[in-house]
Parts: C-alpha cells; sequence; structure tokens
C-alpha cells in the first residue's frame, strides 16, 4: 500500500553531522553484562539502554562530542566518560557496586503500606505535569520455539501526557522496517496487538489500573526485600504479590523506590499463570477454531530516568510466552513475543508535530504498518537499541529478502 510505503521511506541524513559510539556495559568485579542499564549524554536529552548482552551503540552530534556519557545501572555509582575518549567500536565501560549502608535509612522500612501510600502521595512532586514529546525506538520480535518468525522496528513520537490528566498517551509512526517469515509461522499467522502502546501502558505512574490504587492493599501483600543504591541514592526494594484468598490472575513482582523521594525509579513483574483459560482470556483478541491459547509466562519491566529532579519514562519491556494446543494434533506450538521501547531523546511539548508522521492507534498491529527494506544506514542519526546477535542475524534476513524481492522485480 502507498500509505506504508510513505512511512516506511528512508530519509536522508548527513554521517558526517554525528558519530556512533558502540560498546559494552559490565561489572568492574565479576565482569557480568549489565542489561538496560542507561547510556545518557551529559547536558542533552540523548539516551539510549544497553541490549540484554550488555551490549550498546549511541549516535552523538559533531557539536556534542565535546561533552561525557553517563552510564547508570541499579545497585551501581555512575561511570562517567569523556566522550572524546570514546573509540568507534569495542568500548568496554566497568561499573562500581556501591557500597550499601543500612544505617542511614531515613523511611521506616518496615513499614511498606505507607512507603506505598508515599509513592502514590508523592506522584505530582516526582515526575511532574508537563506533557512531554518523546522520541522512541520501538521493537517487537516474535519465535516459534527458537525461531525468529517475525521482526518489526519502528521509530516513533510520542506525546506523552502528564499522568493526572486521564487522556491517552498519542504515538505517531516516523519511520519503521520488518521482516516476516511466513512459510514457518504454519498455519497459524501469529500477530501482536497494541504495538508501541503496550509498552507505554506498562507505564505504573501514567496507567496504574492494575497496582497503583488505594484499592491495591486489598488485592496485594506488599514487603520490604533489601535495599540497594544508584549512584550515591538509596533505594528500597519493595516487593507485592497477590493474596492467597484470590484466584483471578494478578502480578507479582518488585519496585526500586527513591528512598529520600519515594519515586518509583524502575519496577519488574509477572503475571500469575496458573489458571490458564484465565490468564489466556486477558491476552486473546481472535484465535481459529479448535486452537486452545494460554500463557506459560508473562514478565514486564518498566524504568524511568531522572532529568532535572524529575522521573520520565524511559524505557519498558514485555517477555510473553504462549502454548497453542490444537484438538487434532499431538504437537503443540509454542511462540514467545518480546517488544520492548527506549526513548531516546525528549523535550516538553513546545514545538510542532512532524508531518511525515501516521498517528497510530492502541489496537495497531506494527508488522502490518511497514514495510521490509534493505538499507544498511535505515535508522541514520536516530538512536537505536543495539540488537542481540540472534536479532543482528533476524535484521540480516530483512536486508537479504529485500534486496531479492528488488532483483525480481
Amino acid at each position: 500500500m502507498q500509505s506504508e510505503a510513505r512511512f516506511s521511506a528512508y530519509h536522508m541524513t548527513d554521517s558526517s553531522s554525528f558519530k556512533q559510539f558502540k560498546g559494552s556495559i559490565l561489572d568492574s568485579k565479576t565482569r557480568n553484562e549489565l542489561i538496560f542499564a542507561s547510556i545518557t549524554v551529559s547536558g542533552t536529552n540523548i539516551s539510549t539502554i544497553s541490549n540484554t548482552e550488555g551490549k550498546f551503540s549511541i549516535k552523538i552530534p559533531t557539536e556534542k562530542q565535546n561533552l561525557n556519557l553517563i552510564i547508570s545501572f541499579l545497585g551501581y555509582k555512575n561511570k562517567v566518560v569523556p566522550i572524546k575518549e570514546l573509540k568507534s567500536e569495542k568500548n568496554v565501560l566497568y561499573l562500581e557496586p556501591s557500597n550499601t549502608i543500612l544505617e542511614e535509612v531515613v523511611v521506616k522500612v518496615a513499614d511498606a503500606k505507607n512507603i506505598f501510600l508515599g509513592v502514590l502521595n508523592n506522584r505530582l512532586q516526582n515526575y511532574g505535569n508537563d506533557p512531554i514529546q518523546m522520541t522512541g525506538f520501538y521493537r517487537e520480535t516474535i519465535r516459534k520455539r527458537r525461531t525468529y518468525v517475525s521482526l518489526s522496528e519502528s521509530l516513533v513520537n510520542i506525546q506523552k501526557q502528564p499522568f493526572s490528566v486521564g487522556s491517552q498517551d498519542e504515538i505517531n509512526l516516523f519511520k519503521g522496517r520488518k521482516n516476516t517469515d511466513y512459510a514457518k509461522l504454519d498455519t497459524v499467522n501469529f500477530k501482536l496487538q497494541g504495538g508501541p502502546f503496550s509498552a507505554l501502558f506498562i507505564d505504573l505512574i501514567k496507567y496504574p489500573k492494575f497496582l497503583f490504587s488505594e484499592t491495591a492493599f486489598e488485592l496485594y501483600d506488599f514487603s520490604i526485600e533489601e535495599i540497594t543504591q544508584i549512584n550515591e541514592n538509596q533505594v528500597l526494594v519493595l516487593a507485592f504479590k497477590q493474596k492467597p484468598t484470590n484466584e483471578d490472575p494478578l502480578y507479582h513482582g518488585k519496585m526500586y523506590i527513591d528512598v529520600k523521594s519515594l519515586a518509583v525509579i524502575s519496577a519488574t513483574f509477572q503475571l500469575n499463570v496458573k489458571d490458564k483459560a484465565k490468564a489466556g482470556l486477558q491476552f486473546t483478541r481472535k484465535k481459529p477454531v479448535g486452537v486452545d491459547l494460554y500463557p506459560t509466562e508473562v514478565r514486564y519491566q518498566i524504568n524511568y530516568r531522572q532529568e532535572n529532579g524529575k522521573w520520565i519514562f524511559a524505557y519498558s519491556r514485555g517477555d510473553l510466552t504462549f502454548k497453542l494446543n490444537w484438538d487434532k494434533r499431538i504437537f503443540n506450538t509454542i511462540y514467545s513475543t518480546t517488544f520492548e521501547m527506549a526513548v531516546t531523546d525528549w523535550k516538553k511539548k513546545d514545538i510542532k508535530e512532524n508531518q511525515n508522521t501516521q498517528k497510530l492507534t492502541s489496537n495497531v498491529i506494527m508488522s502490518d504498518k511497514v514495510l521490509s527494506l534493505a538499507d544498511p544506514d535505515f535508522w541514520g542519526a536516530y538512536n537505536i537499541i543495539e540488537p542481540e546477535k540472534s536479532i543482528e542475524t533476524a535484521i540480516r534476513k530483512i536486508q537479504r529478502k529485500a534486496l531479492n524481492e528488488l532483483s525480481n522485480d
């Protein structure tokens, strides 16, 4: 379709206006990879995040290369690196673990309920009340068992509304690309509905439906598990799990809360999928007759980044695995889908909308919105999440497939 092609078109970018830096984020003592570490250019809103292998890439405008790169990760001291000291590739940046001092805790850690109420009461102070325009990179993948059958990546413009406003966030598609191997999808075309909205709706501050409300105490038990640090700031780990008397599928997980401000800076949580039928009803929108579909694992993560004393949405991720049982087949089919979105730049909403975008709806299927492209410089100066090795292989398939299609035309 012409409308799809327009929003998949490659926009030329002068590569001399920026430089790309790649590397790894590691623990200085164990040498383990630090996944989802925040990487930010000092004094700007340019940022990205390390992937599940601890790898990162960041593109920095020429005029900003005299600044510093700031790397932060929960439980570690911030790392500040002059950008001019970085190589183009194979940078290895080590973070030092923070030393937790329990005696300096100023919150009564035994009172988990009051801590949670403090989180609710301090939202305006911690997250502000201004609309923000964000640039985000969104990726979703679908695997049939261990094989990637679909990959979609997009740059989106996000109009992030304040948590105190009832209006929903808006997303506009700027550019994107995909690859779907329909031959490997078997007889079911497995698609993910919601796209980048799925990533935004994990924002516990903006969308508190399942947890952030006064009724949370009727559904969940809360407890303080431990205390850690991010740089020099102490962080409480507030754990929650559904009450044993509640049989509906709810969540269990952890919220990481800044001790001084009581701001949630990160959260991880999983859905209780013991009741397969009830859990399946939360996800299935459409399925063939004779198929039972239910989730076997549902995990989410949300990170916020502090800028000028306020915390803003920075990164979210969902990992979902589903099992399909057919009435007349011996073997079942397992599909796994992952979606993630990182905010790579932002500013207060005070500029005109980019006219070369397409407004998305909350039920969008991103693989239907973008086309396959082979251009190796497709993203230009825009920052993305560095792909894992397995995704790099899928991206190469995108390029080969598109080149083959062009040669056959």
